[in-house]
């Protein structure tokens, strides 16, 4: 699987708010920041508890990529999240860094 296609299988784990499947994307001792370099936790137990606590509180929380672009190991997305309980849309742009065909670190950059 190439990064492009990692990429997109987490994104429509994450719109099916299929844990399993999106976890499945990452390496078990992810990383994950708010650019360039706020640390927010590490490993796929926390994102679990992050991202199953969010899916309950949005269930019809959906991403959309509208600009994708692909570096070596690096994805950046330029994301849309729509449907949030509080009715607020999010816009962000996300980089990937990709390591042994898994999500190694993530980079939130929010508007």
């Amino acid at each position: 699987m190439n990064s492009s296609e990692l990429i997109q299988k987490q994104l429509d784990a994450y719109n099916a708010q299929d844990i399993e499947a999106f976890l499945e994307t990452y390496s078990e001792d992810v990383e994950v920041f708010n650019f360039p370099d706020e640390f927010i936790y590490k490993g796929t137990d926390k994102m679990r508890e992050v991202y199953s606590y969010g899916w309950k509180q949005n269930p019809d929380q959906k991403a959309a990529v509208s600009e994708r672009i692909i570096s070596g190991n690096t994805v950046v997305d330029k994301e849309h999240v729509s449907g949030r309980s509080n009715g607020a849309d999010i816009n962000a742009i996300v980089i990937y860094k990709i390591e042994n065909s898994k999500i190694k670190e993530v980079y939130f950059i929010k508007d």
